[in-house]
């Protein structure tokens, strides 16, 4: 059997899977959060019902469960880096075309062919690092999200600025494109990596001998939790903010501020998500930072808004954290990509139904107050299943048949934590 391991390459070209990683990682994110700084416009030019508003701000998460749950077969089937060039050239297409459509379906239809394809490069990620970098998979995890969060904190920051300043929504939206078309460039020389080399065929776990396991459960779990959360945040803080007296470039400044704190934590909490002791810790304050922030922009969101935020966007950091627990919960290139697949297809699965169903709890109440206290104790459950998946353990020691336990052992080898 062909070791999982990392492959054998120059020091060029290991330099050009960096890159490629940190501008696919750069472009996981524009897609979905710049609709929600613009999404009152964009409700308004194309005369969206509030069911079309809220399916809209939910589309991400459909689109990564329905896609993620694809990527691994299709990863088999055409090869992880020629799928990942097929992902971010759907990207852009979807990215630039929404832009010029002015039929709500289109529009919708577009959005989600962009998101499909950031959906199967979120999957691909993580059995990407853990194929080129084995003895690296937290500062490599730590880089990919750091880089994803100025991304994220980018489009929601800048979206409503190029809108007012460049004709519209419509090209708020289309300049995210231009990040893709860069993002481009590497994967065509990096599809290389696919060619057939006559070495053995890799061996490959499914996602069906996943499911059939608990650890692969809770981490759906736990990462459709956090989803949920993010994806809620990402599709309704500008608006929240709009209802409390905030200007729309305010409210969208309010939202960059929460994603704009990822960026240095993005790069912390997988290092420290890596030492097994401090685990706990980050986790509880994570949940804990959710809880006080939800709090105040119930009782206060006017008062302290920025705090709020910040206190919130701590508490999205739980995504870093997650990504960084597929490596450390897998031994093998093979066992991190199964689990990524079961992981964030089922964990949007679960996630799917947050934004919109926050957003017709705000419809039916007309007020902030049951959603936020929804999002609380989502919060709380989050926090629980964490604790559960907080011990060491490996998705291989659960599937016996599918890798020999010396394979196992040697690439388990392999992955050191990088304290």
């Amino acid at each position: 059997m062909t070791p999982t391991g990392p492959v054998t390459e120059t020091r060029t070209a290991r330099a050009l899977v960096v890159v490629g990683i940190v501008l696919l990682s750069l472009n996981l994110r524009p897609a979905a959060v710049s609709v929600g700084p613009v999404l009152a416009e964009i409700t308004e030019s194309l005369r969206l019902t509030g069911v079309e508003a809220g399916l809209l701000t939910s589309l991400p998460v459909i689109a990564f469960a329905g896609f993620g749950a694809l990527t691994p077969r299709l990863s088999q089937l055409i090869g992880p880096h020629r799928l990942t060039l097929f992902a971010v050239l759907a990207a852009t297409v979807g990215l630039f075309g929404r832009s010029l459509v002015g039929n709500t379906w289109l529009f919708l239809a577009l959005s989600l062919l962009a998101l499909s394809g950031m959906a199967a490069a979120n999957v691909l990620l993580p059995s990407l690092v853990k194929r080129h970098f084995p003895d690296r998979v937290g500062l490599m995890t730590a880089v990919y999200s750091t880089t994803m969060a100025i991304g994220l904190t980018t489009a929601s920051v800048l979206t409503v600025p190029i809108a007012d300043g460049y004709g519209g929504w419509r090209t708020g939206l289309a300049s995210w494109g231009l990040f893709a078309v860069v993002a481009v460039l590497p994967w065509i020389g990096l599809a290389a990596h696919d060619r057939p080399d006559g070495e053995a065929k890799p061996a490959t776990i499914s996602m069906a001998a996943v499911a059939r396991t608990r650890l692969g459960w809770l981490m759906a779990l736990f990462f459709g939790l956090q989803s949920l959360q993010a994806y809620a945040v990402f599709g309704w803080f500008p608006n929240l903010y709009r209802s409390a007296g905030f200007s729309p470039t305010d409210a969208g400044i309010m939202l960059g501020v929460a994603t704009g704190i990822s960026i240095p934590l993005s790069f912390v909490v997988p290092a420290l998500t890596a030492r097994p002791r401090a685990q706990l810790p980050v986790l509880f304050t994570l949940g804990g930072c959710y809880l006080v922030g939800y709090l105040g922009l119930l009782l206060a969101p006017a008062r302290a808004g920025l705090l709020w935020a910040l206190l919130v966007g701590i508490g999205t950091s739980t995504f870093p954290m997650v990504l960084a627990l597929i490596g450390l919960r897998s031994r093998t290139a093979a066992g991190t990509a199964a689990l990524s697949g079961f992981t964030q297809s089922v964990g949007y699965v679960i996630a799917a139904p947050g934004p919109l169903l926050i957003g017709l709890l705000h419809d039916v109440t007309g007020a902030w107050t049951v959603p936020l206290l929804t999002l609380m104790a989502i919060a709380v459950a989050l926090v629980w299943v964490g604790t559960t998946i907080s011990r060491p353990d490996y998705i291989e020691d659960h599937l016996p048949g599918h890798l020999t336990r010396s394979a196992s052992s040697r690439d388990g080898r392999r992955m050191v934590d990088d304290q």
